[in-house]
């Protein structure tokens, strides 16, 4: 495999090469010195180029004492960054927990990358949307199952009559409602009420004539009940058939009833609290009865048979139906600043929660990682990244050192005369 780091390597090795060449430079102008007829000029090459070289090496000695120990020797407080690398680890760990991943740098970057057109562009993509479906679709059986667990049927059998019956239970009462005399619905619930009840009557004519017969007998003797009891019975029959008949979906004088009856009980439920809580107190004794949650959980069961059996295909309705939630929840972001500022707030809400807990689990991984580095892991790591740097330094001390010492040896000889170095 090709290294991904020759070309650093290769740069680190040609600074390595003049910082080294200057040094040897140093090391030739000091031996030629000597082979100079002695002379202002020839003192003055000789110690500048023993102090240069002198720097060189005392500059070469500190960098390789950061990696190895010099030569090879196991010189004291040599080799530093391999004896040291847990310190460093740990060091390095909290410098970027604490310095790095701070909650003003994280929201500083959430808010350069804009959070909401990131997710707006990968749900707007079919490619990436239809794998986010699947997989999310995916997940549901699982979250199902969770559900059916024995300790959150107990959790809902007591949370679902608190939420269906709370306070607000009369008023979600009468939007339903509402929505559905807006609609004229109610009169189609009325109508099919009526028709079933015209048909009950018609099954039963025989058995309702004879009661009340009987009632007549009861009420005005026998000679009446003799006498006019099937009359009655039959005017009754045919007066109850006669207005049912009336009723028709054009409009009545009973639907008209209803229609009032209805529009006055939506705005009690709305407007008189006492109502609304007789709402609710009903609603909450139907949903805790044993046969309703029995009768419940039956649908549920049915539902997640069903909606297991739908993921499970290909090309299923759950696939879709979430793709196409996930396309709309794009468009939202596109088009509602609102969402926008929403999901980029909750994110930098949840980081900002999250955040503490994850600087130390950062600065733990880092100064794992760095300790379970080996010496020439961690020595070729480092001198690739700073490695050409501290050559500068070598080449820095040692063109200084000549300077210097050019520069003293003309003043101290300037001073007191001739001097030797």
């Amino acid at each position: 495999m090709t290294d991904p780091d020759i070309l650093a390597r290769r740069t680190l090795r040609n600074h390595r090469l003049f910082a080294t060449g200057l040094l040897v430079l140093m090391a030739g102008l000091t031996l030629g010195s000597y082979f100079i007829p002695p002379n202002w000029w020839g003192g003055l090459l000789q110690a500048a180029a023993k102090a240069g070289f002198v720097g060189g090496i005392a500059d070469w000695f500190a960098v390789t004492a950061l990696f190895r120990h010099p030569l090879g020797i196991p010189i004291p407080h040599t080799a530093i960054i391999p004896n040291e690398r847990h310190r460093l680890g740990q060091a390095l760990g909290r410098f970027v927990a604490t310095h790095v991943f701070t909650s003003t740098e994280v929201s500083n970057v959430l808010g350069r990358l804009d959070l909401p057109s990131i997710v707006h562009r990968f749900l707007a993509d079919p490619a990436a949307a239809h794998p986010a479906a699947v997989a999310l679709s995916g997940m549901l059986p699982r979250l199902l199952a969770t559900v059916e667990d024995g300790r959150a049927r107990r959790v809902l059998a007591r949370v679902a009559p608190r939420i269906v019956g709370g306070p607000a239970a009369g008023q979600i009462v009468a939007r339903a409602l509402q929505n559905l005399v807006d609609g004229g619905r109610h009169q189609e619930v009325f109508g099919f009420i009526l028709g079933q009840l015209k048909t009950a009557l018609a099954g039963r004519e025989e058995a309702l004539r004879q009661v009340i017969e009987e009632r007549v007998r009861e009420q005005g003797g026998r000679l009446v009940g003799w006498a006019m009891g099937a009359s009655i019975a039959r005017r009754v029959l045919a007066q109850i058939n006669a207005e049912l008949d009336k009723n028709s979906p054009d409009g009545s004088e009973l639907r008209a009833a209803f229609d009032e009856w209805v529009r006055r009980e939506i705005g009690r439920m709305e407007t008189d609290p006492k109502r609304a809580a007789e709402i609710g107190a009903a609603l909450r004794r139907v949903v805790a009865h044993e046969t309703i949650q029995a009768w419940m959980w039956d649908i549920w069961a049915r539902i997640r048979i069903g909606l297991e059996a739908d993921i499970a295909k290909p090309n299923g309705r759950v696939v879709a139906y979430v793709e196409t939630a996930l396309g709309n929840l794009g468009a939202i972001l596109e088009a509602d600043p609102t969402a926008r500022l929403r999901l980029q707030t909750a994110a930098e809400g949840i980081i900002r929660t999250l955040l503490p807990t994850a600087q130390i689990r950062i600065a733990e991984f880092i100064g794992q990682v760095v300790a379970n580095w080996d010496t020439a892991t961690i020595v070729d790591r480092l001198e690739l990244r700073i490695g050409k740097d501290l050559q500068y330094i070598r080449m820095n001390g040692t063109i200084v050192g000549f300077l210097i010492g050019g520069l003293l040896y003309a003043v101290l000889d300037t001073l007191f005369g001739q001097t030797s170095f």
